[in-house]
């Protein structure tokens, strides 16, 4: 299960709010980063703003370099993890509220994403859960490259996180999320991309494959960590559809977000903190998209 699942990973007790965060502040075990983090409403909120100048991050760096494939079920295949967030997002305010295009209104760039009540950032969460899926994927031979890895400023906006999945020929493209709803609102779901065909995005590929994907990565999810679909959203299966997130819309590859759970309710951030929770949550993840790519 690789070094993270000995370890823990960084920050065991040391994460991104959607369109659902709310102002309420549930009790959370997370210790502070060091310095407040408070809820912000991420680029997965629905936002009809006009357009206006486009910017792809900070100089469009590559993305970060694939891991090294080993030989297994998936040597060939090639998946592309989005981290949701950067951590440095919160000191770029000016560039990640800048309007990008994506096919169907116009977006911020990025946000700063939610965190637990203690103050631990979803954007951290995210890259924990990112380095441990890595490694899972990359002992099943596949070839995983990652939109980022807290090795640029800021970013990469939602444009450019599609477009490293597209460019890549990704056969899967995951981007990993926590959320930043209201306390009792618990679980995680799995978003996917409903059929749009405007401007730059057109998704009807991809709707019927990111399906699949997600569908078994719900599934997988469940067993594995024991944690139940979201009680707010989804109507208990788990997944939910939509059509206002640039990630998913400018994708030509499968596709899903998820949604891994509520930092802002306690229970949910007590799981979210857990090393060993994120090893679960990253196998879970792995597993459905070892069932997806045929593994």
């Amino acid at each position: 299960m690789g070094v993270y699942a000995a370890v823990g990973g960084p920050g065991d007790g040391d994460g991104g709010g959607t369109d659902r965060a709310a102002t309420a502040r549930a009790s959370s075990p997370a210790p502070s980063s060091g310095r407040p983090a408070p809820p912000r409403e991420d680029a997965k909120k629905p936002s009809g703003g006009s357009p206006s100048p486009t910017g792809a991050g900070s100089g469009r760096p590559s993305a970060s370099a694939s891991a090294p494939a080993a030989s297994g079920p998936l040597k060939g295949k090639i998946v592309v993890i989005d981290p949701g967030h950067n951590p440095g997002n919160f000191q770029h305010s000016s560039e990640i509220n800048r309007k990008v295009d994506i096919g169907t209104n116009w977006k911020e760039c990025d946000t700063t994403g939610t965190a637990t009540d203690a103050g631990w950032p979803e954007a951290k969460f995210t890259l924990d859960v990112a380095h441990r899926l890595r490694d899972l994927l990359t002992e099943q031979g596949a070839t995983v490259k990652l939109t980022h890895d807290a090795d640029r400023p800021y970013g990469p906006c939602v444009d450019e996180r599609a477009r490293i999945g597209n460019e890549a020929g990704a056969d899967a493209a995951v981007s990993l999320h926590a959320d930043g709803s209201g306390p009792g609102n618990r679980g995680f779901h799995v978003i996917l991309p409903g059929p749009v065909n405007k401007g730059a995005a057109d998704t009807r590929a991809i709707v019927g494959p990111s399906r699949d994907l997600g569908t078994r990565i719900a599934g997988r999810f469940v067993s594995v960590t024991g944690s139940a679909p979201s009680n707010y959203v989804g109507d208990g299966t788990g997944l939910v559809t939509r059509t206002d997130l640039g990630g998913l819309n400018l994708s030509t590859v499968p596709k899903v977000f998820v949604e891994c759970g509520n930092m802002r309710d306690g229970k949910d951030a007590a799981l979210l903190t857990s090393g060993a929770w994120r090893q679960k949550a990253a196998q879970g993840i792995s597993e459905g998209i070892v069932g997806f790519l045929g593994g």
